[in-house]
């Protein structure tokens, strides 16, 4: 198949997009915004209106509950840098983003989406880790970690789930994971696994949360899935990639260097220059096969891709380098991310009866 330059939303597209509108009235103290403020009031969640998505039918076995990337970004410096969960440029982009990745998962699924109030990425990213941890579990993790208590306890009914995110939804995610499944092991028990992918998970983290585990296969259960996105080569930076961080190979679901060929994708997602998924007549997502290969990368702890070309795709920008291809972790590989969560709800779903 052609490919045509605007196949995918390059990284300049989608923070120009971000960048038409910008955020609320939230206060400017940066010390309401830690993790050790008081001052922090999380959204309320029995309102439907701050959700994404909430499914009206529960067919379904299992259920998804996904976090968001980043998806709006400050246009003035004094601007606040969390938004509002009203942000219109932050309701906007959600919604592509929920096209571009948690649909993986409605054919198994009933998704839930909370939105939850955001950091600018532009201006944490510039930060050290620490101040960047203290930004994301103030605001951003209290109104995730109320939304997946209000899930659990009003809509999720017991069944078995998956956990899904990407860059600032999967930094968010970690502590959900470290702390919410560590207080509450039953919830725990029913994790089919978590798809913390555009986000570092590492070696440290695994070692001080003992209940959780890494994926080392296609069909196990109870995992976490992750890992970033790069060309062979990258010039500058990559800031959601940090030493020990572990990654599995989205093809073959392997975690050593064997390089799975773009023969063996399951195909990849077509995007329009807004972001959002081209669709075929019928309604039903365009399939790109043969297009994005991978390798581990054990020493850097990413995802090589090999075939697709970095000019295009990852020219680089403010925010990271060149060749990071950040923005298509789950573009790059939905369809085999699909197929990689039908299998490991089928195990689970197998060994629980």
């Amino acid at each position: 198949m052609k490919l045509v330059k605007s196949l995918f939303l390059s990284l300049t597209v989608l923070f120009c997009c971000l960048a038409v509108a910008g955020c609320g009235t939230t206060t400017k103290d940066d010390k309401a915004q830690t993790e050790k403020s008081d001052a922090i009031q999380a959204t309320d969640y029995s309102q439907s209106n701050h959700w994404l998505n909430l499914p009206t039918d529960l067919s379904k076995d299992v259920d998804v509950f996904y976090l968001y990337p980043s998806a709006w970004a400050k246009v003035n410096a004094d601007d606040p840098i969390v938004c509002e969960i009203d942000n219109p440029v932050m309701l906007q982009q959600s919604k592509l983003a929920y096209d571009r990745q948690a649909t993986a998962f409605s054919d198994i699924a009933n998704i839930y989406a909370p939105y939850y109030r955001q950091d600018d990425a532009g201006s944490t990213l510039a930060m050290s880790v620490d101040e960047q941890q203290d930004i994301v579990k103030g605001i951003p993790l209290t109104d995730a970690m109320a939304a997946f208590d209000y899930y659990i306890k009003n809509y999720n009914h017991g069944r078995p789930f998956i956990l899904a995110s990407h860059s600032q939804g999967s930094n968010v995610m970690i502590y959900i994971l470290s702390e919410y499944m560590k207080e509450h092991p039953e919830v725990n028990d029913r994790m089919i696994a978590a798809y913390v992918i555009g986000y570092s998970v590492t070696d440290e983290y695994l070692s001080q949360n003992p209940h959780l585990k890494f994926a080392t296969g296609a069909g196990d259960t109870g995992v976490i899935i992750s890992y970033n996105t790069q060309a062979p080569t990258i010039e500058g930076t990559d800031g959601v990639v940090v030493a020990g961080a572990k990654a599995i190979n989205p093809i073959s679901w392997t975690t050593d260097e064997t390089v799975a060929p773009a023969s063996d994708n399951l195909g990849s997602l077509q995007l329009n220059p807004d972001g959002s998924v081209v669709k075929n007549d019928d309604g039903t997502f365009v399939v790109v096969k043969n297009f994005a290969d991978a390798q581990v990368d054990t020493a850097k702890g990413v995802v090589i891709c090999s075939t697709v070309d970095v000019d295009t795709y990852a020219p680089g920008n403010a925010m990271f380098g060149r060749g990071v291809f950040h923005s298509f972790d789950f573009p790059f590989y939905y369809y085999d991310i699909q197929a990689n969560a039908a299998l490991r709800t089928q195990n689970y779903l197998l060994n629980r009866k």
